[in-house]
């Protein structure tokens, strides 16, 4: 299947404003949080202003994940990620699911605490998801036996659970807290804190299909669009950064990556194939104004 990467050198809240709203059927980033990186000293954004703006552009049953961690300062974790999470639903969002990225190892120890090794996993969707491909990879102690066993009751009571007397598959779907390595010690792309490739995949196989249009308006060092460009899913990504957008280009280029330096400049015209980028990298002014 032919898919085309886009990527856009610019501010995140100004490149939004040109796409049109409804058109992007998945987001999954990973945003600046608390100050914990210099990111060569682009770190300034209003989350406010750029939720909006990807509420507005993610299509009705579309999803955004939301990968994020909060920072201890003067002896307490600062709440950013809750606050960010319940701001989206204020928005109108639904909370589908809250996971777990679980670490394979840690930075430092601490003395005060037990040892971070995890971020939150906000899985936000536009009213009911409108595609889920729940990963089958657990295998099932149980597996070659029948489901046994009762259900709770509203009023306490139990009976038999619905699925009594089931075989039990080889493999069940997967939990909610997922642990995933590192990559410590492997090439890191010059970006202090690049997610792990098969974060972003398993996120882009389980909320879209192929064809889909992924963006993460925070694309760094460019995970997202190599995970789309293995999954077949077209990608928008945005940098504000200029070394870290010259890294994303280097990754995900290929013969359908197009990079261009904001949208709207001489350099920005968008090709004549890839319909459904097409779609949603327009101008849509007069669009904007009616979610206001």
């Amino acid at each position: 299947m032919k898919t085309e990467a886009k990527l856009l050198h610019g501010d995140c809240l100004v490149e939004m404003q040109n796409i049109a709203n409804n058109s992007i059927d998945l987001c999954v980033t990973s945003p600046p949080y608390d100050n914990l990186r210099t990111y060569n000293g682009n770190l300034e954004w209003c989350f406010d202003s750029i939720a909006k703006q990807i509420v507005r552009i993610i299509a009705d049953g579309g999803v955004i994940v939301w990968v994020v961690g909060d920072a201890t300062i003067n002896g307490s974790e600062t709440g950013s990620s809750f606050r960010q999470a319940l701001r989206f639903m204020e928005l109108g969002l639904n909370l589908h699911d809250t996971m777990i990225y679980m670490k394979d190892a840690i930075a430092f120890p601490m003395h005060t605490r037990y040892n971070q090794c995890f971020e939150y996993m906000f899985v936000l969707s536009k009213g009911k998801p409108k595609t889920i491909n729940i990963i089958k990879d657990r295998k099932n102690v149980s597996y070659g036996r029948k489901v046994t066993g009762t259900e709770r009751q509203s009023d306490g009571a139990t009976k038999k659970a619905a699925c009594h007397g089931a075989a039990i598959k080889e493999y069940g779907s997967r939990w909610n807290v997922w642990q995933i390595s590192t990559d410590k010690g492997n090439v890191k792309y010059d970006h202090p804190a690049k997610f792990p490739i098969s974060l972003a995949k398993d996120h882009i196989e389980s909320w879209s299909n192929k064809g889909d249009v992924v963006i993460d308006p925070f694309m760094g060092s460019g995970t997202t669009g190599v995970a789309c460009a293995n999954t077949d899913r077209n990608f928008i990504g945005i940098e504000i950064d200029k070394d870290y957008f010259n890294i994303a280009k280097t990754r995900i280029n290929g013969d359908n990556c197009e990079a261009y330096h904001g949208i709207g400049g001489d350099d920005a015209e968008i090709s004549e194939s890839g319909a459904a980028i097409r779609r949603a990298i327009v101008k849509a002014a007069a669009e904007i104004g009616k979610n206001k």
